[in-house]
């Protein structure tokens, strides 16, 4: 389951220091320390405060759609996105990041209504769209959600009524195969209907999806009650709330599950938004959510049945966020 028209361009001689600006003039007799230069904000326009920028000694500052963005001149001049510098078609980048000095400086900026352009010392050309650097920034991301989610319980998931998807639909359009995806990414599981209770079906449905990932395992698997493996899975207990392969080193994204034959009673699935009870942890005692997040453990594995001999060792915080933005993207 699953900037208006710049009114100037900058020019500067020989290598930029401190901040851009004119030099104060210093009267006769004027003892006040004047500093080298004053820093001041460019604007696309004189009436338009849409986008600004100001020069330091190895940084520009950059006010966009309500954002101030810092970049480094290095890693503005490494991400150029030039033909002589980026490969468009495989998205690889050509320049070789280890020739660009670590003291660079742009010898002249400007602005337009969409695009930023930074001259080097060496005559090239970088140009960069606005919003790509809105998009792009340190800034801009925190800003950013990776994974739009749902977060529910039983009484939110019920109440929304998400659909299931029929299996010729998901096999055979686009459209349903879409709704799976969107059912899947927002709530963390999605359901597809009338398939063919076969392990290769259910196969042919998961590769509809994704590359099947190789484990020790194997790629697709029978599992029942017969402990043939030195797992709980296997046995006729019940299992609760638990997430699975804690112990790879990357645990899987997707799992698919299909019942292909019951008999008897017992094995109703359990499912359990652990994103939403993550959300409860962080408003009601955030001290134990960043406990969570970054106190790393050792998840293990470890199996000795017949001819199966695994151990697995896994190491990670049970709460895994991106540290630009305190999103959780994973849950050990």
């Amino acid at each position: 389951m699953w900037c208006r028209r710049l009114a100037c361009l900058l020019e500067v001689p020989g290598r930029l220091t401190g901040s851009t600006g004119h030099r104060s003039p210093r009267l006769p007799g004027d003892r006040r320390t004047i500093p080298a230069a004053v820093a001041r904000w460019h604007h696309t326009a004189p009436e338009s405060l849409k986008c600004a920028w100001q020069l330091h000694g190895d940084h520009l500052e950059l006010r966009y759609a309500d954002t101030l963005m810092r970049f480094d001149f290095v890693w503005l001049r490494d991400h150029c996105r030039s033909a002589s510098c980026y490969n468009t078609k495989t998205n690889q980048r050509s320049l070789d990041t280890a020739s660009v000095d670590l003291a660079i400086q742009p010898k002249a900026v400007r602005v337009d209504e969409t695009t930023l352009f930074l001259t080097w010392p060496d005559g090239h050309v970088t140009r960069y769209g606005l919003e790509w650097l809105v998009k792009n920034s340190y800034e801009g991301q925190k800003q950013q959600v990776m994974h739009p989610r749902i977060l529910w319980n039983a009484e939110i998931y019920r109440q929304a009524q998400v659909p299931s998807v029929d299996c010729r639909s998901f096999l055979e359009t686009d459209e349903g195969l879409k709704e799976f995806l969107q059912n899947f990414l927002l709530y963390g599981i999605a359901f597809v209907e009338n398939v063919t209770p076969t392990k290769e079906d259910t196969e042919i449905l998961a590769e509809r999806v994704s590359l099947i990932r190789e484990t020790i395992y194997g790629r697709m698997w029978y599992f029942t009650s017969d402990f043939s493996r030195g797992d709980t899975a296997y046995t006729k207990l019940a299992l609760d709330r638990h997430t699975d392969t804690t112990y790879f080193q990357e645990p899987c994204g997707i799992q698919v599950f299909h019942c292909l034959k019951h008999e008897g009673t017992g094995g109703r699935t359990l499912l359990v938004d652990g994103f939403y009870a993550a959300e409860q942890v962080l408003r009601q005692a955030p001290d134990q959510f960043e406990l969570l997040s970054k106190v790393p453990l050792k998840h293990e594995y470890v199996e000795n049945v017949g001819g199966c001999h695994n151990h697995m060792i896994g190491v990670g915080p049970v709460l895994n966020v991106y540290p630009w933005n305190n999103e959780l993207y994973l849950i050990r």
